[in-house]
């Protein structure tokens, strides 16, 4: 049996849009509770809400799912994301297939990051992790020696990596295009290894 919370997403999802006093009537429920599952919703940055007008009167608000919402219904990425890099392997070479990754690893890095390189390199370490946080990166570091150990623990890649290891040069390139510095993969999650580590020379 659905919850309550799943009903209203489902009935968002299949609706497109929908006020309180719609989703009241669909779930079943008086329209307090709706708005307080609706409140919590939009904690979690599952549910938008938009402010709509009809002439005189207090304004009716609209509620919809975010992107975030919508990721919570079974998709086909997971398939298609394998079709593409099966046939991205037999298409190119080894070289190409990695200058590929690269080139997508360079583009992430111009749009998803903006390091000040004239801050200590700790620094710089934490508006990478911040800047990424986003996208869902969950990034540490330490020094040893002469190095910086630069950890991840968790892997975007770890449902397709596993058939297709080569598409961690995506990540390694990110970080170094970010950093303006050569940064190396140590340590791989796709190899059975706790985390992915990449080794930063100082």
């Amino acid at each position: 049996m659905k919850s309550t919370r799943d009903k209203i997403l489902n009935t968002l999802l299949t609706q497109r849009q929908a006020t309180i006093k719609q989703l009241s009537e669909v779930v079943g429920i008086n329209g307090i509770s709706v708005r307080h599952h609706l409140i919590n919703l939009q904690a979690e940055g599952l549910v938008t809400a938009e402010e709509q007008r009809h002439g005189v009167g207090r304004p009716a608000f609209v509620y919809r799912l975010t992107e975030k919402g919508m990721e919570k219904f079974p998709t086909n990425y997971l398939k298609l994301t394998n079709y593409l890099l099966a046939e991205l392997e037999e298409s190119l070479s080894p070289e190409e297939l990695e200058a590929t990754f690269k080139r997508i690893g360079k583009k992430q890095a111009e749009e998803s990051t903006n390091i000040d390189k004239n801050q200590p390199i700790e620094t710089q370490l934490e508006q990478l992790a911040n800047q990424l946080a986003s996208d869902r990166f969950m990034l540490s570091w330490k020094k040893e020696g002469d190095s910086i150990i630069l950890q991840s623990d968790n892997c975007p890649y770890l449902h397709v990596g596993k058939e297709h290891p080569e598409i961690c040069k995506i990540d390694e390139t990110l970080f170094s295009e970010a950093l303006g510095r050569e940064v190396q993969l140590e340590t791989c999650m796709l190899r059975g290894d706790p985390r992915c580590t990449y080794k930063i020379n100082l």
